[in-house]
């Protein structure tokens, strides 16, 4: 299933330095002390005639380090112009990697990640001898191997369904705040996923646990076991092109940050063997492809900044990038965002909307096996089920379709839509084995106002108004909304061709700020957060539904999650 022209090649096994052997002294004085030995992991996850992505993993095998250096040579025209987690630099053909200020400590048996851009003329081959510390690695390599032909790992090295027979991480940071709410303890344990919605949140930003630091966690929660940990991929560049302000750092040209300083990070980091053994879930770039239908190129909703993403390619580029990319892990997961019913379930942007998927899944190296499948309703509050009105009802001769609330929509809820949108996605060329996710983190519905039973059939209004559990203003309200509660917990295979519920939207964190607040996270103010806000034509001019008094994006909101947890459906 591997979709691009990837050299995979690795030098392995780069063993101990024989006794005797000359040693140079450590570059680091005294408490840097020399390593006895190492092996090293080199691996050129992609290379193309211009440049290659590598990465690099050394691990000592002698006494104890507080500071590290590798050497190698490039046999080619190579030349460094970027790393990530070491300092890289060249003087000729000569490379040195030195330990940043949070990765210098080695002990006896420790390993040290890191990775690099280059250009080059693509006959790039894995350097002849490492030196660590001063100290030559010696030892067989395999030598460069180039698959036959563009296929994936074996497809026993993929789970069918990653949830199945598996835990899933607790984020320690989203736990800690949610038990420290009254009440908060009874769902203080439930897995969610966890947000790199910016670069800095890859290493950790204003504190908080990077990438590394989460899946270190999720090494010694997973035991054992199997363990899934999900993770949200969010910052295409002109991300947010439909909203009022965008929360995204990239300007909309800016493809090649988003590749180099964003998603090649985040796969080298993916494809550390220290982490081979986790499940990860990668949900790819919500709130993104979708607006290339409904939000551009002429339509009513349409919005300048849409028109230019539609227009430059970027959002299919920088989706099949991260596809390409972060799939080469063979123990990763990718599931694309599919919106949400009351986004993609009319007619006439149902359909096109499984077409511009298939593209971004087909562009930069991607091919349709780097999809393990879809996530709909991430962040979004569509109820799970309506069960007191069907799509098939009529009211006195008017159709459910007609009503206001349904507005010719296709689907009433999130499961029918899923269930029929995969089977759309596999019409188009998608693999059938595909499966999908459904966000319920906060589409529960419930609390003393849930309807037992349909509305009164006076009109098709009164008959949908009077029964649906989702009690938004309009479907297209998505802020902080007012009444809702929190849905089905996390659980694997819960119907026909959805792989998992899940709460890949950490209940409790902001959708977005009320008013608007100065930070230094580039999240600016839409006011579709603002609980006085009349709407627009996304929301035919409703009211926003949103509550007040709520911080920027992402930060904890105590008022949010009390309210998610009293209107809970099923009920705490």
């Amino acid at each position: 299933m591997r979709r691009s022209r990837m050299a995979l090649i690795a030098a392995g096994a780069l063993v101990a330095a024989a006794a005797g052997s000359a040693a140079a002294a450590a570059p680091f004085g005294s408490s840097a002390a020399a390593a006895a030995g190492c092996t090293v992991d080199y691996k050129i996850q992609n290379q193309w005639n211009g440049g290659l992505t590598a990465a690099v993993s050394v691990t000592n095998t002698g006494a104890a380090v507080s500071a590290w250096q590798l050497e190698w040579s490039f046999t080619g025209s190579e030349k460094i112009s970027q790393g990530w987690n070491a300092a890289v630099s060249q003087s000729g053909a000569a490379v040195t990697a030195k330990n940043l200020s949070y990765n210098g400590a080695l002990a006896t048996g420790a390993s040290a990640s890191f990775g690099f851009n280059a250009t080059g003329n693509g006959n790039s081959a894995v350097p002849a001898t490492f030196k660590l510390n001063g100290v030559t690695c010696n030892g067989d390599t395999t030598g460069p191997t180039d698959p036959p032909d563009p296929t994936d790992p074996p497809a026993g090295d993929r789970a069918d369904n990653p949830y199945q027979g598996a835990e899933v991480y607790v984020n320690p940071e989203w736990s800690a705040n949610a038990a420290a709410e009254a009440g908060g303890s009874r769902i203080a344990d439930q897995p969610t996923g966890v947000w790199l919605d910016r670069i800095a949140a890859i290493e950790g930003a204003n504190g908080g646990m990077g990438l590394r630091d989460h899946l270190d966690e999720a090494l010694t929660q997973k035991g054992s076991g199997e363990l899934v940990v999900q993770l949200v991929i969010y910052n295409l560049p002109g991300r947010d092109c439909a909203a009022l302000a965008s929360n995204g750092e990239l300007g909309p040209t800016e493809i090649g940050r988003y590749k180099s300083e964003y998603i090649d990070p985040i796969a080298a980091i993916l494809a550390d063997e220290k982490y081979a053994g986790l499940r990860i879930v990668t949900t790819v770039e919500i709130d993104s492809l979708p607006n290339l239908v409904t939000n551009a190129g002429g339509r009513p909703t349409a919005t300048p900044a849409c028109d230019v993403m539609k227009a430059n390619g970027n959002y299919v580029k920088g989706v099949g990038y991260a596809l390409n990319k972060l799939g080469d892990a063979p123990n990763v997961y990718n599931y694309i965002d599919a919106g949400h019913h009351g986004w993609i379930g009319w007619d006439d942007n149902f359909g096109a909307s499984a077409d511009i998927f298939h593209e971004a899944a087909t562009a930069e190296g991607a091919t349709v096996n780097d999809v393990q499948g879809f996530i709909t309703n991430t962040a979004n509050y569509s109820a799970l089920k309506e069960e007191n009105f069907a799509i098939d009802d009529a009211v006195n001769g008017t159709s459910v379709r007609q009503s206001k609330w349904v507005d010719w929509n296709r689907y009433t809820d999130e499961l029918s839509f899923a269930q029929a949108f995969r089977n759309e996605l596999v019409s188009v060329g998608f693999n059938s084995g595909i499966g999908m996710l459904i966000d319920t983190s906060r589409n529960g519905w419930g609390g003393a106002n849930r309807p037992s039973g349909p509305g009164a059939s006076t009109s098709v209004d009164t008959y949908v108004d009077g029964g649906r559990y989702d009690r938004r203003i309009h479907l297209g309200n998505w802020c902080n909304q007012s009444g809702a509660g929190l849905g089905e917990r996390p659980q694997a295979a819960p119907e026909a061709g959805i792989d998992a519920y899940v709460w890949m939207k950490p209940p409790g964190e902001s959708d977005g700020s009320s008013k608007e607040i100065p930070n230094d996270e580039g999240k600016g103010f839409d006011r579709m957060c603002d609980p006085t806000y009349t709407g627009n034509a996304r929301n035919n001019n409703n009211m926003s539904g949103a509550l007040g008094d709520a911080p920027v994006s992402g930060k904890w909101f105590s008022a949010q999650f009390q309210e998610l947890m009293k209107n809970a459906y099923p009920a705490l």
